[in-house]
């Protein structure tokens, strides 16, 4: 007869797998870089040095998301690669974005008082 400790017990027991690979075995990168950025209708995308892909909404960038597709391409990438730069003496938008930021994880916003 099966008591309702062992049964639980028996429901929790922690199963051991033998791991395929240990975590050194994985390619993780460990900086991003800009290579490439192209636009479409609604995204920038930004190819980086190491073959990621990353696509972000116009709509989250408001100086990209009113601007036209020509001024749009007047863009810089930085020296260090890690940034794409709208320089206003050159174009109609004044805007800076750092790769990184589009890379961690979403920050909360916290209310104060």
């Amino acid at each position: 007869m099966t008591t309702e400790a062992n049964r639980i017990k028996e429901q929790s027991e922690l199963k051991k797998y033998k791991v395929q690979y240990p975590i050194s075995a994985y390619t993780f990168p460990s900086e991003a870089r800009i290579h490439q950025i192209e636009f479409d209708d609604d995204y920038l995308h930004v190819l980086l040095t190491d073959t990621r892909k990353l696509s972000i909404p116009l709509w989250w960038i408001p100086t990209l998301f009113n601007a036209t597709p020509e001024e749009r391409e007047k863009y810089s990438i930085n020296p260090g690669r890690t940034m794409i730069v709208w320089d206003p003496a050159t174009c109609a938008i004044n805007d800076e974005l750092r790769i990184e930021d589009f890379l961690g994880p979403c920050r909360e916003t916290t209310k104060e008082g």
